[in-house]
């Protein structure tokens, strides 16, 4: 009979998996109204790879660029939100994504708060890093507190919806108003604090995204496409009058910080059977570096 356990094993986790995460209770995403791209983005690079029709934007990489988009204003605090379809296939060393970040105002020592999809080969998952920089850079100084996650769908088949919630107090990610993380802040210095602006963006970064630079992009499969849309963007604005008025965002039903029972029940479940990878848990990292852990 013991060849049959890991059969059995399977079969239970393919069960529970494929009924999806039990549902949050709330949708987050519910009280923030769907925008047209050209009303709060445009394009940053690679204006011959990104094509707006009909609100659904495309944006592609192959041999000669990528492309990337970016908020038209910075914000202090908000929800950040767009449905993503990813290209299915060979896409190793590909990084579709949708994050927050100062880097052009902060160059060498900026803030970012990450959503990116990092590329795979055919017949093995997709892995959804998210991540949080603070006052952090690509000079050898960077201090990533990644979490990685393989999805409960694929999601090359459909449009899926990806968010950011950033408040002074807390960073959530949702797949599908589902939280899968939650940044709290306990430190200044483990923060990010000053403004941000939104992006989205396809790149090549064959040196790390897929198994640590096993697998790079190769241009065979070229062209590698990320299809966004549903775009939602509600927050504080940075650049405009300063005003008292403008309430952070919540992802609780309650709209105070943290999150309901059923929202941490829908988040324990993602983490118990999705999370494969997280910073704190890592022996090689050094702890000192993140307090938070």
């Amino acid at each position: 009979m013991a060849p049959l356990l890991p059969l059995i094993f399977f079969l239970m986790f393919s069960s529970n998996s494929a009924q999806g995460p039990p549902s949050p209770g709330y949708n987050p995403s519910s009280k923030i109204s769907t925008v047209g791209f050209d009303q709060v983005f445009r394009n940053l690079w690679g204006p011959k790879h990104q094509n707006l029709d009909q609100g659904a934007l495309t944006i592609w990489l192959d041999s000669s660029s990528g492309s990337g988009f970016k908020s038209l204003h910075p914000y202090r605090s908000g929800y950040f939100g767009a449905a993503v379809k990813l290209q299915p296939g060979y896409t190793a060393g590909v990084i579709t994504s949708f994050y927050l970040s100062n880097n052009e105002e902060h160059p060498g020592n900026h803030d970012e708060i990450d959503i990116e999809f990092l590329g795979t080969t055919p017949g093995k998952p997709y892995t959804l890093q998210t991540n949080v920089y603070i006052r952090g850079s690509g000079d050898g100084n960077i201090i990533g507190r990644e979490k990685k996650f393989h999805l409960w769908f694929d999601p090359t088949q459909d449009f899926h919806n990806y968010a950011i919630v950033w408040n002074p107090t807390e960073i959530i990610f949702l797949v599908d108003d589902v939280p899968i993380r939650r940044y709290q802040r306990k430190s200044d210095a483990t923060f990010p604090l000053r403004p941000m602006w939104a992006y989205g963006s396809i790149w090549d970064a064959s040196t790390w995204a897929t198994e640590d630079g096993k697998y790079k992009a190769d241009y065979n499969y070229q062209p590698f496409i990320g299809r966004y849309n549903n775009f939602k963007l509600g927050g504080c604005t940075a650049d405009g009058p300063t005003t008292t008025s403008c309430q952070p965002p919540s992802a609780s039903p309650s709209g105070a910080t943290g999150l309901s029972q059923q929202q941490n029940s829908a988040m324990e479940w993602v983490q118990r059977n999705y999370l494969v990878y997280d910073y704190c848990r890592d022996p090689k990292r050094d702890h000192t570096q993140t307090p938070e852990c």
